[in-house]
């Protein structure tokens, strides 16, 4: 790989970067505010592969090149011990014939791995595969807030789930409120609602988990994204992965809906 080659794929990674922090596509990876941190990363990887290229392909570059190459091929007339120091460097590196070295290891190709990922494949947001191998996260807090107005009351998975859990359905009495998650199987086949909780990426991803009863849409299948309203029941099952608490929620009515924008709760 030589320095041309570096400042390509230094162009791919930050265009590739760029891509998906300016399109909802980021949100699969990180949380809505790494944003601004992902565009300056990516803007700054394409302006140094912009001038990796001007510096390599500029005239006088390429003049200092050719007379290091004309100057290579006079040393046909040295003795042989002389003419091998020309094919390397004082530290016994290889020449590429332009004066640049080896130009780095051949590892970096790896580098555009992620980048074709990111272009051609763009990974989906973590979903049921990702939750049913990883037990189910909870926040114990010992003092909940009154609940907001409102007919039903949205609340985050993390939120319902913790007051169900730890304020036994105190501060939830038999409010309705709405939760927006994924469907995905339990334990004993049980039908969940979940959601992915990030703190920074997809990296550190926890499950939160609501099992359901009441009246579930037919046909339901996995992966499939619902929003729904229901009240608190004091039901609980296990998580097998955790031994993680799961409270279940009493769904009085449900909307099959398309995979929002920002899939992770934060």
């Amino acid at each position: 790989m030589n320095r041309q080659a570096q400042a390509v794929i230094l162009l791919l990674v930050g265009g590739a970067v760029l891509r998906a922090s300016l399109t909802d596509q980021y949100l699969n990876y990180v949380k809505p505010g790494l944003q601004p941190y992902l565009i300056l990363s990516g803007a700054i990887l394409v302006l140094a592969g912009v001038f990796s290229l001007w510096y390599e392909l500029r005239p006088a570059r390429r003049a200092v090149a050719e007379s290091a190459a004309g100057a290579a091929g006079g040393s046909a007339g040295v003795p042989e011990g002389a003419a091998g120091v020309s094919e390397h460097d004082g530290h016994g590196h290889d020449d590429d014939g332009h004066g640049h070295g080896s130009g780095g290891p051949k590892v970096a190709w790896l580098l555009l791995l992620p980048v074709f990922g990111l272009l051609l494949v763009a990974p989906p947001a973590l979903g049921s595969y990702a939750a049913g191998r990883s037990g189910a996260a909870l926040v114990e807090k010992s003092d909940f807030a009154p609940l907001p107005a409102g007919d039903p009351v949205k609340l985050t998975m993390l939120d319902y789930a913790s007051r169900a859990v730890f304020d036994r359905g105190t501060s939830l009495g038999d409010r309705r409120v709405e939760l927006t998650g994924f469907a995905m199987r339990g334990p004993g086949g049980t039908w969940l609602l979940a959601r992915m909780m990030v703190s920074c990426c997809a990296a550190d991803a926890r499950p939160v988990k609501v099992a359901l009863a009441g009246q579930l849409p037919d046909g339901l299948r996995e992966e499939q994204w619902l929003r729904l309203t229901g009240t608190y029941t004091d039901r609980q099952l296990k998580d097998t992965v955790n031994g993680e608490t799961i409270p279940f929620i009493e769904v009085s009515g449900s909307t099959l809906i398309q995979p929002p924008a920002e899939q992770y709760e934060s």
